[in-house]
């Protein structure tokens, strides 16, 4: 179902540039050679394993054989990939390891390598010759946990000269086996708001993005699911993190606007199902609430009851609806049948009940940052008009 999208992709790719010719990634280490991209989405891998046995390179849920020359160095290339970033790993021996030539990315709930395979015609996530914001490493102390926590903070282009503007909010969430450092890092969410602000289309916001899990001392964690024990999400505790530490203190160290109108909370996958739960917990400190590829929709329990999910928050839509200034909602075309289901019927069920809200398709893309950098590109420009 990828092949039309890829094709394209691949025939808008640099004219000049011959698909023999191949560039480092842009996610290489600095002076890496390999990865290479190719103009045609292929790219080329290599490691120096001259006691090894067997290497393979590990991406997109396929593994491929690398060759070994006489210099003890194996390489591969392997065929066109989507579009995006991607994690993958080597493997040498049966041993899982990082590829020495890419940087490193937290995913999956570990430290994987990772490739960029660049977005034809496509810069909104780019480095650019505009005003760029800060990313700020956020270390506070939970009382909900007894333990100190790390966020980071985006704050736009002018927070460090327009000494008296106040400015909105948006807490944004990574997805599941991702923590903190996913948004700046793999989703490049300074960037997009940096281009968005250049441009007019967004307004100057910061940008909290915490870790998505916590547990109060002598809490234990969610079982994982087994016999007879489908998988719970439980999102209580982080919750109360949210709420009753993370929020007050951005609004005591940081010049926000500390209302409800001037605050927005989204996620991804797992931190658009948070999301929802605390947001709709909360509707007296959030007006705009998203949800990439994760809502409420998504997750066992049956179908969605508007009428009863969330204490009755939607029973009534025209109170909700003067009230919560957006609901959005995405989701990409060709992300895994349950996953794309449980959203979808999410977005029905929200129109049955006349509930407002925006529903936007990442075209051609699964589960992955490339449909996720793209809802944060649409889903700004909508906050805190």
């Amino acid at each position: 179902m990828r092949l039309p999208v890829l094709a394209l992709l691949a025939a808008s790719l640099c004219a000049g540039q011959a698909a023999e010719e191949g560039k480092p990634a842009s996610s290489n280490i600095m002076n890496a050679e390999y990865p290479k991209v190719y103009a045609d989405l292929s790219a080329a891998f290599r490691l120096k394993a001259p006691d090894a046995q067997k290497v393979q390179v590990d991406i997109m849920a396929k593994k491929y054989d690398m060759a070994m020359g006489a210099d003890g160095v194996w390489t591969v290339k392997i065929p066109p990939q989507v579009a995006g970033f991607h994690y993958y790993q080597l493997w040498v021996d049966g041993v899982s390891v990082p590829d020495p030539g890419s940087d490193t990315f937290f995913g999956v709930g570990r430290q994987f390598s990772g490739i960029e395979i660049p977005e034809a015609g496509v810069d909104y996530d780019a480095v650019k010759n505009a005003p760029h914001g800060q990313v700020r490493n956020f270390r506070y102390y939970s009382k909900t946990v007894a333990a100190w926590r790390r966020a980071f903070v985006y704050t736009p282009p002018d927070y460090d000269t327009n000494l008296k503007v106040r400015y909105p909010v948006l807490y944004l969430q990574h997805g599941g086996g991702e923590d903190e450092t996913g948004w700046p890092k793999q989703g490049r969410a300074d960037l997009i708001l940096d281009n968005l602000i250049a441009e007019k289309k967004a307004v100057p916001m910061i940008i909290v993005m915490d870790k998505g899990y916590a547990m109060k001392p002598g809490e234990q964690p969610p079982q994982p699911p087994g016999p007879g024990r489908p998988f719970r999400f439980v999102f209580t505790t982080f919750e109360d993190v949210v709420i009753n530490d993370l929020i007050p203190t951005i609004d005591s160290t940081f010049r926000t606007l500390a209302d409800r109108e001037h605050r927005a909370m989204a996620g991804l996958s797992m931190g658009g199902m948070q999301t929802f739960q605390i947001t709709m917990a909360h509707l007296d400190k959030f007006a705009y609430i998203g949800g990439f590829s994760g809502s409420g929709g998504i997750g066992p329990g049956g179908p969605f009851d508007a009428k009863t999910a969330y204490n009755g928050v939607l029973a009534d839509p025209a109170a909700f609806n003067k009230k919560v200034k957006l609901v959005w909602i995405g989701i990409g075309t060709e992300e895994p049948e349950m996953m794309y289901k449980g959203v979808h019927a999410f977005h029905d069920a929200l129109t049955q009940a006349g509930i407002k809200h925006v529903y936007w398709e990442s075209p051609g893309t699964a589960h992955e940052w490339l449909t996720w950098r793209r809802d944060l590109h649409e889903f700004a420009p909508l906050l805190f008009r």
